[in-house]
């Protein structure tokens, strides 16, 4: 329900891409905006003349006492909830939300709203492709694409609207009350932002539970122990999805197979008998791996649950291509395939992306991390890989471990890995870019990253 904050005074912390939609929502709705960042965003020509004209005032390159002379603070995901300005306003007993807390306040008609350490990406496109090709209204955003701030006045009553959600906006929320909710997995991952204490990263991810109600549903991977050891039943609906559970979870893969079982179906055809409802085989899919079952089990359910009918849900399962980075073919070149998975910011998504191919694989490691335990991929390195290629801030400690498992190449740049691919690569290969590590050594983020491979492989 739409709350009213005309006059009051908003401080929106962080101009990157949720900061700068959520001090234009702001805006719109009649308050007075002041967005402030510690560093210098560099912000087009178009954002700045936006915000200028909405009457946005700002601040760059450090947060002055103004940021506190406010009613509550928005800030990004991409702020620490330990960081100095924050810090201070809560010592202050400022009350801080996060965009999408912010957002959801304007926010009409359904939200899917879907989280995990990994696979959020393709599980929410996924979703959001289903839905769109049934013909719901549906809006796609969050963490992928659009913040939710930049849509969210679009929203009517029949909207549904799939949001990517981060455990960094998570941390933030209030009143925030999807209608679905899903928890994918939980793996290790950002816990420099949590004190390096994992059991406050898996709180986190569980906050997406918060407010839902009876008339809500939780979807969760029954296969993943921690959501099962920390999952808390509430008052809402549950359903789960598994590859090892064929009795108990809701969705199920079995012998390269998608079912619903068949007690949690609603309105079956009298006719229906069978124990299990097929929903699709997955030759037909062309998301590969046991990573994108599980994800695309999680939007059958979510999917379902909103309306869609199964003969839909299997039309969107069928002609859903996959997401920019994750897994993303570039181009076959001599009989070598160049595989993007740019998206691969940690390790568990590498390990699920050499799970992926039975070729004999290139792999290029590297970027910035912090902790990353390979030995979660040392088993599939030495049955799969053929040469390691590492580069960026990683590249020797990649170097060190792998060594002696196979070859291990160490490069300066990105162009020369990929020319050393190239020149190592023989027909039936596959060069898999899946860097298991963050792109700030070298890179804004993982797009830039992924588009910048892209490129040079397009060059070839």
């Amino acid at each position: 329900m739409e709350k009213n904050i005309r006059e009051l005074k908003i401080s929106v912390i962080g101009a990157a891409r949720s900061g700068i939609a959520a001090a234009l929502l702001a805006a719109r709705k009649g308050a007075k905006v002041l967005l402030s960042d510690g560093g210098n965003p560099n912000l087009t020509e178009k954002v700045f003349n936006q915000l200028r004209d909405a009457s946005v005032e700002i601040e760059f390159n450090g947060h002055t006492e103004k940021v506190y002379d406010c009613d509550f603070i928005v800030t990004s995901p991409g702020v620490p909830l330990n960081s100095k300005v924050l810090s201070e306003a809560f010592s202050r007993g400022i009350k801080v939300y996060s965009e999408l807390e912010f957002a959801s306040w304007f926010a009409q008609g359904k939200i899917i709203a879907i989280t995990g350490t990994n696979g959020k990406t393709t599980t929410t496109a996924l979703t959001y492709h289903i839905l769109k090709n049934a013909g719901f209204n549906v809006f796609i955003g969050g963490n992928i694409g659009e913040a939710f701030s930049n849509f969210v006045d679009q929203t009517k009553s029949d909207t549904i609207s799939v949001l990517e959600v981060s455990s960094f906006q998570l941390d933030l929320i209030d009143t925030f009350h999807p209608n679905v909710a899903v928890l994918l997995n939980i793996t290790p991952d950002h816990l420099e932002r949590y004190d390096n204490d994992f059991s406050k990263y898996i709180n986190s991810k569980f906050r997406i539970t918060k407010n839902l109600t009876q008339n809500d549903l939780f979807i969760y991977n029954r296969d993943d122990e921690s959501i099962t050891k920390n999952f808390r039943r509430g008052e809402f609906l549950t359903q789960s999805f598994s590859v090892i559970d064929t009795n108990f979870a809701t969705a199920f893969y079995s012998d390269g197979k998608i079912f619903i079982h068949e007690s949690e179906i609603q309105d079956l055809p009298e006719a229906m008998t069978e124990k299990n409802v097929f929903v699709i085989d997955t030759n037909e899919m062309y998301l590969k791996g046991i990573h994108n079952y599980y994800n695309s089990m999680a939007a059958i359910l979510a999917a379902k649950f909103v309306g869609a009918e199964l003969n839909q849900i299997r039309e969107g399962l069928a002609s859903f291509r996959g997401v920019e980075h994750r897994l993303e073919v570039v181009r076959r070149i001599n009989g070598v395939l160049y595989i993007n998975d740019s998206k691969a910011t940690n390790v568990r998504s590498t390990y699920y992306a050499l799970k992926s191919y039975d070729a004999p694989i290139i792999l290029i490691l590297g970027g910035r991390e912090k902790g990353n335990d390979y030995s979660e991929i040392k088993e599939l390195v030495e049955q799969k890989v053929k040469l390691i290629i590492a580069f960026g801030e990683s590249k020797e400690k990649i170097k060190n471990y792998f060594d002696t498992i196979t070859k291990v190449l160490v490069c300066n740049s990105l162009e020369e890995v990929v020319l050393k691919s190239k020149e190592l690569a023989l027909p039936g290969d596959v060069v898999l870019f899946s860097p298991a590590c963050k792109s700030f050594d070298m890179f804004i983020d993982f797009e830039d990253r992924g588009r910048k491979f892209k490129e040079l492989v397009n060059q070839l």
